[in-house]
């Protein structure tokens, strides 16, 4: 959690700024004072202390507290042990299961419930307007894309996913107010990403970005869903960052389909589970 206010604060306001570096230089007593303290020691406004905590997605001071307070004492370190090429293979099996796990669980503590609260809003009202869904991605993004439209399209969604810059840039064009595109990406960094979405907020349609703080298309959509680790994408595939966008999709997915299923949905699926019995040998 501490990382991650790290990243972020180049793109606070200056007074926001101040809150955070408050909790960088004494994380466990910001956890623990009342906000007319934390808005004296950090010279702003009590407002100013929430707005904070809402920037980094957060539902307030409290919400902010309660997770601080559960990575400063509880919380699972992130162990991060970068596989070296005179490691064993039982050594890399325990490496990466050890990345892995270690980062479903940092997820676990620093996940903001506001963000993906708003995103499960949008994804819902779109599946019920019966609007289009589109999920874009490149390399290693791309098959996260692809995923994440396997998963949505059974629930009847109007969805589709591209791994190409051209058809991301030409069916972002085609979007309109009341669609939602989801954009993945490890680095944040992708032009071809960051064009698509520019194109598709100007016209209109709600853009949820799933992607490292601080990076330029974290703050390019207008729903940020961080998804922050420190492997580095620039030397091996990445793996946990594929892994953690999965499960983030896999959140999604679960959340708008007890949000819009019920009564429709059941039939629907059951009746896509009985077409697909002669596929399988008895």
């Amino acid at each position: 959690m501490l990382d991650r206010i790290k990243a972020c604060l180049p793109s606070l306001a200056p007074a926001e700024q101040r809150v955070g570096k408050l909790v960088l230089s004494d994380a466990r007593a910001f956890a623990s004072l009342p906000i007319s303290e934390l808005a004296d020691r950090s010279h702003v406004s009590k407002p100013t202390v929430v707005r904070f905590c809402r920037s980094l997605g957060y539902d307030g001071l409290t919400d902010f507290k309660r997770k601080l307070a559960g990575s400063v004492s509880e919380g699972v370190p992130f162990i991060h042990r970068s596989v070296d090429t005179d490691d064993k293979v039982s050594d890399v099996v325990v490496k990466v299961i050890d990345n892995t796990v270690s980062a479903f669980l940092k997820y676990r503590n620093d996940a903001s419930t506001f963000a993906i609260g708003k995103a499960v809003d949008a994804l819902s009202l779109a599946c019920q307007n019966s609007k289009r869904i589109e999920f874009i991605g490149v390399g290693n993004s791309g098959i996260v894309a692809q995923d994440a439209q396997h998963k949505f399209f059974r629930l009847g969604v109007n969805t589709i996913a591209y791994s190409d810059g051209h058809m991301q840039v030409m069916s972002a064009s085609l979007l309109v107010p009341g669609d939602c595109l989801v954009v993945i990406s490890n680095s944040g960094r992708t032009r071809d990403l960051m064009d698509a979405t520019d194109i598709a907020r100007k016209n209109g349609a709600t853009v949820i970005v799933i992607t490292a703080s601080g990076s330029p298309l974290a703050a390019a959509g207008h729903i940020h869903l961080s998804a922050d680790h420190p492997e580095g994408y620039d030397r091996y595939s990445p793996m946990v960052s594929r892994l953690l966008h999965l499960m983030i999709i896999d959140i999604l997915a679960t959340a708008v389909a007890l949000r819009v299923g019920g009564v429709k949905l059941q039939p629907l699926l059951q009746d896509m589970k009985n077409n697909l019995r002669n596929k399988r040998y008895a």
